[in-house]
Order: structure tokens, then C-alpha cells, then sequence
């Protein structure tokens, strides 16, 4: 069987997604130029033939990579081109296993956004009332800022699923699990001077927050709402529904220590996501623990 050369092979493999699998040019783009780059990391590692290639080769060429720059979503992108290209060469008869399977791009770190300061939290909710958007606007802030909520969580809010009596809302997050949260005095305070004021806009459903024209509002109205207001009262960052969830998690963890807590406060399945989400790292969690824990001081002298 004559051995195709790396170069070649690669080409066959790009005109087969090109005629066959008709893919999209920025697809195209996108593989050839991983594919391409990663011919010529294997010729300086000596790879003669594809067939050749193990995973420790694959893991060479993941290493050099990386020291020629290449980040973390972009050695994960040249990864699964990879993949898909050692996959077509199996089906080939080229190779006989895909030896990229079994490797792993770094993880890209997680970028948080910045939390908002109180006083800045303050300032943005000093909302001059002069209208009844305005009044919904105050009371979505209140509330998205009160209980940490996801804008999905925010939007899907139905009448039914507060207790302004005891200060609870109903939500479902994530995977369709649902959590009592308390939203605090002054968003429930707002929402009733929202819903004095609701019957004007003329509600189509059991939405909470209207749009308008008696809708449900959307995602896309609510965020352009609270980037308007943030400009409006002269926040120097961009505000959106998810630096507000962000704030609350972060104001609450300062305040309690309670990392529990806040997990349950946001819907997270595993404490893991809230201790990246409130950027706790570990030198916070371990100062806490010898401060708290009863063997902490095991080699220290009483």
C-alpha cells in the first residue's frame, strides 16, 4: 500500500469535507488552517507518515503548540480537527486507531466578569421614577440584583411564582430545577409598585415583566434596559444581568463566609462552580479553614 505523505493526506482529507461533507468555507478555513500548521510541527518532530503517529506524538505537537502561543481555545479547535482528520484516515484504511482520542487540550481559563461595587449597585438603583418603565426597570434590577437570578430565570417569571408575603420567588434554573430564593424587602417593595402599574400595559399572559406591548419581555429588551440605566447613572462598566448575578454571589460570600449558602442562593448543582463563579481561591479557603477548624492548630502548641 503506498504510504500517502503528511502534506497529501491532508488535502485529500479537506477536498473530502469540500465534496462530500460540503462544509461551510469558514469551516474549511478554520481546518486547513490547523491541519496545515500541524503538517509541519510533525515534519519538525520527524513524523515520515501518518501511520506512524501515536499519542505521543499527538502530545508533541499539543506541546509545541503551545510554546509557538497558540491558546487554549485554539489548541482545543486544532485538537478536534485532528480528531476528525485521524478519523477519516482510519475509515481510509490508513491508520489502524485514531491516536488523538485519548488526548486532552488544556482547559481555557474561565474569564469572570467584574462584580459591581455596592455603592456603585447603589448608585445604579437610585433610579428617579418618573415613568412606569421606569418602574419596571427599577424592579427588575431589584430583583435580578436581590436574588442572584439568571436572566433566563428573570424573564420566565410568572405571577404565580411569587410570594411577596414572605418574600420568595419560585424559579427553575438549569437542567429544570426548581429553587425558592428570598429576594430581599426592597425588591418586594418594588415589584408591588411594578404590579400597582402592570394592568396599563395591557398583560397578555402571567408574566411578571411586560415589554411595551403587553409581552413577555425578552432577554435581549431586559439587557439593552440595564446597560441604558447603567450609562444613565453614570456607572464607569458595562452593566448586564450576569455582572449582577456575579455582584450578588460575591456581596453575599463577602458577607457570610457561607459558600453553602450561596450555592443553593444561585442554583448551582456543584459547590466546584460557585468557587470559581465568586473567584474564592484556595488561599481563602484554606485561611478560613485555620480560622474555623477545630484541627486547624494540630502543629501548634496549646
Amino acid at each position: 500500500m503506498t504510504v500517502l505523505p503528511l502534506q497529501e493526506a491532508v488535502e485529500r482529507f479537506l477536498r473530502y469535507l469540500k465534496v462530500e461533507r460540503q462544509l461551510s468555507p469558514l469551516t474549511l478555513l478554520n481546518y486547513g488552517r490547523q491541519l496545515r500548521a500541524v503538517v509541519q510541527l510533525a515534519e519538525e518532530g520527524r513524523l515520515a507518515s501518518w501511520a506512524q503517529c501515536d499519542a505521543a506524538a499527538v502530545r508533541g505537537i499539543v506541546v509545541r503548540s503551545r510554546r509557538a502561543g497558540l491558546q487554549a481555545s485554539s489548541l482545543a479547535l486544532r485538537l478536534s480537527a485532528l480528531r476528525s482528520f485521524f478519523d477519516w484516515m482510519v475509515s481510509q484504511g490508513e491508520m489502524k486507531a485514531n491516536p488523538a482520542k485519548g488526548v486532552s487540550a488544556p482547559k481555557a481559563p474561565r474569564h469572570l466578569p467584574k462584580n459591581i461595587e455596592v455603592d456603585d449597585v447603589n448608585q445604579l438603583l437610585d433610579i428617579d421614577i418618573n415613568d412606569p418603565l421606569a418602574v419596571r426597570d427599577r424592579a427588575m434590577l431589584e430583583v435580578m440584583y436581590g436574588a442572584g437570578l439568571r436572566l433566563s430565570e428573570l424573564v420566565n417569571m410568572d405571577c404565580r411564582h411569587l410570594d411577596l408575603a414572605t418574600g420568595e420567588v419560585w424559579v427553575m434554573g438549569k437542567g429544570s430545577k426548581e429553587r425558592r430564593v428570598p429576594i430581599g424587602r426592597s425588591a418586594v417593595t418594588w415589584l408591588e409598585h411594578w404590579f400597582d402599574l402592570r394592568e396599563l400595559f395591557g398583560p397578555e399572559d402571567d408574566a411578571v415583566f411586560l415589554s411595551k406591548q403587553g409581552k413577555r419581555i425578552s432577554a435581549r429588551n431586559v439587557q439593552k434596559r440595564f446597560s441604558e440605566w447603567g450609562i444613565k447613572q453614570g456607572l464607569s462598566s458595562h452593566v448586564h444581568p450576569h455582572k449582577l448575578r456575579h455582584s450578588f454571589a460575591t456581596h453575599m460570600l463577602e458577607s457570610s463566609g457561607d459558600l453553602r449558602a450561596v450555592q443553593e442562593l444561585l442554583g448551582h448543582a456543584n459547590l466546584s462552580t460557585t468557587q470559581i463563579y465568586t473567584h474564592l481561591d484556595f488561599q481563602h479557603l484554606a485561611s478560613v479553614y485555620d480560622a474555623a477548624h477545630p484541627r486547624a492548630k494540630r502543629g501548634k502548641k496549646s
